[in-house]
């Protein structure tokens, strides 16, 4: 026989531990399952563990207003405790910046580093496992029934009488899934493709300043997700809906007590709003994946931008310690030529991002600096929800960055805790 909660939380990320306290604080007698697929978090949390704490950052406007969002970060604040970094010479930067039709944001921000990401979810995992929570990871969820209140699994079925999806962007694909198995109604018309960017840190010193700073630049294109002093860029793995997998990039960094690398790397990211007939991101973005993975021989791409501003292609002699004078972190890439690989619109702008970006912080497009490619953020999975606490069905519910009611930690957070009202209300 099936094992029974009142609430099962799909995912561990921020969104479901999130949820997961507000149920508690309110109702600490109430039994929570939190199912999680990978073997620790695998949300935001643990790659670099940056957290913004201004809006509109991380939270989509169509789903927040400025005053609801600064009411949930006050309460993400309180529980996460965050060491809020300090910024120096803002206004310089901001005065290139708006000089260029460009905008540098302000935001609060506090960065633990992978390391330290790693230690929090550790601490908060076992606070909720003292509080009675139950957390199964390795475990990966299935079809959920509107009738039978009952979720598969891959370790059995469990029945609940709540049941919150947040899964993450990770799980993009499954919420599709669940979506399509209980007949909600959902787009997915939105993506940011991009790359990632690395370089020397003396060539984009901006970073001592504000750590993971946020440029907004014409074409919708911005900056997103910095990492410095101990940072690398890590590959990523995502699966198509037909079966075949493709590399994606990524980054992060240790926290500042581990030894520095002197290197610093971000995202270029293009948000693509795609129209009909053609309106799924997600296909969209697979599409690029795959293709990018084919002209990489199964591994991202990586193109020096001394190479690229001549309209050639990189090489391994590109790798090299003259001019090209340090080592890529992500090892396993293929030297290769971008601009065979992303549709030319979208580089387009990129590049051009990129060059007012040397403007405002000059020495940023050294020609040793790397592109890696693809970098492809699937978070737009548009549900549609019945009322404000992401309600999608009758005891359903989904939030965080694979619902998109969120884009990033503090957001996601907030998104679970404002699920979790919606499902106090009901218990």
């Amino acid at each position: 026989m099936e094992q029974s909660y009142d609430v099962i939380i799909i995912g561990s990320g921020p969104a479901g531990l999130g949820a997961a306290f507000a149920i508690l604080d309110k109702k600490p007698e109430t039994s929570i399952l939190i199912l999680e697929k990978g073997t620790t978090s695998s949300g935001g949390l643990r790659n670099d563990c940056k957290m913004n704490f201004t809006f509109p950052i991380g939270f989509p406007e169509d789903n927040w207003t400025r005053e609801e969002a600064e009411v949930y970060l006050e309460e993400v604040s309180r529980k996460l405790t965050p060491p809020i970094k300090e910024k120096n010479n803002l206004t310089i930067y901001q005065k290139r910046a708006e000089r260029l039709g460009s905008a540098l944001l302000n935001i609060r921000q506090a960065h633990l580093g992978t390391d330290g990401g790693l230690e929090l979810i550790h601490n908060l995992t076992k606070e909720l496992e003292s509080r009675g929570v139950e957390i199964r990871t390795g475990v990966t969820a299935g079809m959920a029934g509107l009738e039978s209140r009952i979720l598969k699994t891959t370790v059995g079925d469990f029945s609940f009488r709540k049941l919150l999806a947040a899964p993450g962007r990770q799980g993009f694909n499954y919420l599709q899934e669940l979506m399509e198995g209980l007949g909600i109604d959902y787009v997915d018309h939105v993506v940011d493709v991009g790359i990632r960017v690395e370089t020397k840190l003396e060539n984009y010193p901006i970073v001592k300043d504000y750590y993971d700073p946020k440029f907004h630049f014409p074409d919708r294109v911005r900056t997103f997700c910095t990492n410095s002093g101990a940072a690398f860029v890590v590959k990523e793995k995502y699966t198509a809906q037909d079966g075949r997998s493709f590399p994606s990039v990524n980054g992060h960094a240790w926290s500042e007590r581990r030894e520095q690398n002197g290197l610093v790397n971000f995202a270029m990211l293009k948000t693509i709003r795609l129209t009909e007939p053609l309106a799924s991101g997600q296909r969209y973005a697979e599409m690029l994946g795959l293709q990018a993975d084919l002209l990489g021989g199964g591994k991202p791409i990586m193109q020096r931008v001394g190479d690229f501003r001549l309209g050639q292609r990189s090489k391994v002699a590109s790798f090299n310690s003259d001019l090209f004078d340090f080592e890529p972190t992500l090892k396993g890439c293929t030297p290769g030529d971008i601009s065979l690989a992303m549709p030319a619109k979208i580089l387009r702008s990129i590049w051009k991002s990129m060059k007012i970006l040397d403007t405002i912080i000059p020495g940023v497009l050294h020609p040793s600096t790397i592109m890696y490619y693809p970098e492809i953020k699937l978070y737009a999975n548009k549900p549609a929800f019945i009322d404000q606490n992401f309600k999608v069905k009758d005891g359903i519910w989904m939030a965080g960055d694979g619902a998109g009611t969120s884009r990033g930690i503090t957001a996601a957070w907030a998104a679970g805790v404002r699920a979790a009202r919606g499902i106090l209300e009901e218990l």
